[in-house]
Parts: C-alpha cells; structure tokens; sequence
C-alpha cells in the first residue's frame, strides 16, 4: 500500500500523470517478461519446425546444385527437339564434377522420382565421364544410352532447374506436371495419396462419432453423480493416461488374437464355434483407437456439462416438458461446445495416428502419417513427406475453421 501511495503522490519534479504511465508501463513489461518463456517453448518447438516443413514441401535444391552448368545452358530451350551440344557438354562437365565430389546421387535420386530408372541412367553415365574418344559429345551420351536421345528425360531435367518446386505438394493431391507444363491429374492406378486421405477422414469419423456415442453418456454421468461416485469413475476414466500407448495397444492384441481372451470367451458362451477375425483389420483398429481417444471426448465435455445449472431442466419439466424434450432443448445445445471441443481434439489427434494402424491393421488400413514416417524413414524422401505432412495441417486448419464457424463460443446461442 505505501508503494502504491508513493507511485500516486509523486514528488514535486515529476507529475502524477507521468510517474502513472510509468507504472502501468511496468506492468506491461512484467506481464510480457511471464510469457516470453512460454512464446519462446512456442516457437521453438511449433512455429519452426512447421515453418520448416512448409519450405521443405517445395524445396527443389538437388538438381539445381548438381547440374548447375547444365540448368543453365537449358535456360530457353523449347522442349519440341533434343537440346543441342553446349547442353550436352555442360552436363559432361557437371556430371565429372558431381562424380569426383560424390553429390551425383542426389540429382539421380531426385530424378529417379520422376521416371522410374533415371537414378541408373544418371550414375552409369557419369562413371563414363569424361568422354575423350566421341565425335560430339551428343553422340557420345546416345553411345552410352539411347535415352539421352529422347525428350522426356530432359523434360524432367527441365522441370527441375528451378530451386522450388510444386511437384511434392502436387503428387500429394495425385497430380503432377506434364512434358507441356499443365497441371494433370495422375494416371489412375498410380494415383494413392488421395485415396489414402479419404481413408484417414473416414476411420477418423468413425472413430470420433464411436467417441461421441460412448463418451457422451459416461461425461453426463459423471456430472449427475456425487462427487464420491463421480470421483471414483474420473480415475477410472483417466487411467489408461497412467499407460503407454504401445503397451495398450499390445495388450489389444493379445485380447483380440485368434487364440485372445476375447475370442476365447466367446467360443465358451456358445456365440460362435470358431474364432474371430478381430486383429489386423479395421475391427481391431477402431476398438484401440477408440480405447486411446474416449478419455479426449469425455474431459472436455464433461468441463462444459459440470458448468450447467440442473435447475434450467428441472424449470422445463416442472412446465409441463417431456424429459426427453427438456433435455435436448434446455441442455443439450449448453454442452454443443464440450461436444464440438471434444470432437475437433478426436479428430485431428486420430488423423496423426501411426503406430495404432501400422500395428493392429493390414495394409488396408494404414493412414497418412504411415506414408509420412515411410518417406521420412525408408526413402528419406523429406520432400514428399514434408508434403504430406502440409496437407494433413491444411486438413487440421479446415477443420477448425469449420468448428470456430459452426460451434463458436460467439456463435453458440441458446433459444
């Protein structure tokens, strides 16, 4: 108090309004300096590495820095003919240089991704360099492959001069850019990354309205409950956070095996007579998903249903309301937030899902982030990953905009 009384009266060479701005002035500074710690955690560890991901979608660098006198010597060729001599040796000469500095996989590797067997091509023909004993060294490259010859092999050269590229975020819509410069759809059977985002959306949705459908009635139940009870079921409800989720999903797939418990206890009671298939296919897939997911959907729905007056149901019940009715006029659009809060934070966490398909699902049910890890891991196709990954954001993005229109603190109304 007397520091405040201080700060107010001032003395006689600085005015109270003056040392007031001060002061508020510190408090700014203050209340900044508590959130820098957590602006920079932010930055550190979501906006970078996004922001790189981003870049790495359309960085195109391979071509550009093995080949850099070819690229250039390509500049303002027409595509309609075979490029002329000065093309041919400018690639001779950054071929011997890529060769002897062991960079020359990169740009074959690069290549080989847009026609199958450039990546051979690529090193045979740089072993050979240089070429001493040909007339011409157009004659020379025919000589060691009638490829060189042919337009599109230097058309995907040509599409790869450039240090960024559209070709990784393309092929993720199944698309790509043919020998003229259009943007066309993939030939169907080699088109899959669509397919496989459909696949994601799909088992998502049906692993969020499972959620909805279970966890729904357990988070009323547990607001309805006496703190003792309702204590007791939060634990319950919480515990499966206490395990690892390798280890629970390990545990499904003893339960669930053909020789599980499951099957096991089925055959006794007489239900079936033979085991179930209910490993390795979508059946297993959705039931350990929606094991891991549930406790996301009750939490937060169950935070929005322990803020609602049981008085407003009672008041529409005691005028003359059926039950039913007084529940999904009175108290079930007070808990659309808790819902659609719940539903989002299902969604986007099961569209990242991998190691609950990759373990308990066949080929037929691995989702994108399966294709993310085998580009990032396998191939070490960062580019093609890094793709995926921008379409999978740009998914998560949609779907948000959508909840904030729909299902918006500002947009939720009641009457």
């Amino acid at each position: 108090m007397a520091t405040v009384e201080a700060t107010l009266q001032g003395t006689p060479d600085v005015p109270l309004m003056v040392k007031l701005k001060r002061a508020e002035r510190r408090q700014r500074l203050q209340a900044l300096a508590l959130i820098v710690p957590l602006a920079l955690f932010l930055l550190l560890v979501f906006i970078f590495p996004l922001a790189g991901m981003l870049v790495r979608s359309v960085e195109n660098p391979e071509v550009a820095d093995t080949l850099p006198k070819t690229v250039a010597a390509l500049h303002g060729w027409d595509g309609k003919a075979a490029p002329g001599e000065p093309v041919f040796v400018a690639l001779s000469q950054d071929l011997q240089r890529a060769y002897e500095n062991k960079t020359v996989a990169n740009a074959a590797k690069r290549l080989n991704s847009e026609i199958s067997g450039y990546r051979s091509l690529v090193m045979n023909t740089a072993r050979k360099m240089p070429l001493t004993d040909a007339a011409s060294m157009r004659e020379g490259f025919v000589a060691i492959d009638a490829r060189w010859g042919e337009l599109p092999y230097w058309h995907a050269i040509a599409r790869n001069t450039g240090r960024y590229t559209s070709y990784y975020l393309l092929a993720a819509v199944d698309h790509q850019i043919d020998d003229q410069g259009n943007i066309v759809a993939t030939d169907p059977q080699q088109a899959v990354f669509l397919p496989i985002l459909g696949r994601t959306l799909w088992m998502s949705l049906v692993v969020t309205v499972i959620c909805i459908g279970l966890g729904y009635p357990l988070a009323y139940l547990l607001a309805s409950l006496p703190a003792r009870q309702s204590n007791l079921l939060m634990i319950m409800v919480l515990l499966p956070f206490w395990t690892s989720v390798l280890v629970r999903v390990a545990a499904w797939i003893v339960l669930l095996q053909n020789e599980g418990l499951i099957n096991k206890t089925l055959i006794a009671v007489g239900i079936t007579h033979e085991p179930i298939q209910l490993v390795f296919n979508q059946v297993g897939v959705y039931i350990a998903m929606v094991h891991i997911m549930l406790p996301f959907m009750i939490l937060p729905v169950y935070s929005v249903m322990k803020g609602i007056p049981v008085v407003y149901v009672k008041a529409a019940i005691s005028l003359g309301s059926h039950p039913f009715a007084a529940f999904w006029r009175i108290y079930f659009p007070q808990t659309l937030a808790g819902l659609g809060a719940g539903s989002l934070l299902v969604f986007i966490i099961t569209i990242g899902y991998y190691i609950t398909p990759a373990l308990l699902g066949s080929p037929k049910e691995q989702m994108m982030s399966y294709f993310v890890a085998f580009y990032t891991n396998v191939t070490i196709n960062w580019g093609m990953a890094a793709a995926l990954g921008t379409l999978l954001l740009l998914v998560t993005l949609i779907l948000y905009a959508v909840y904030s229109r729909l299902i918006g603190t500002s947009r939720l109304k009641l009457g």
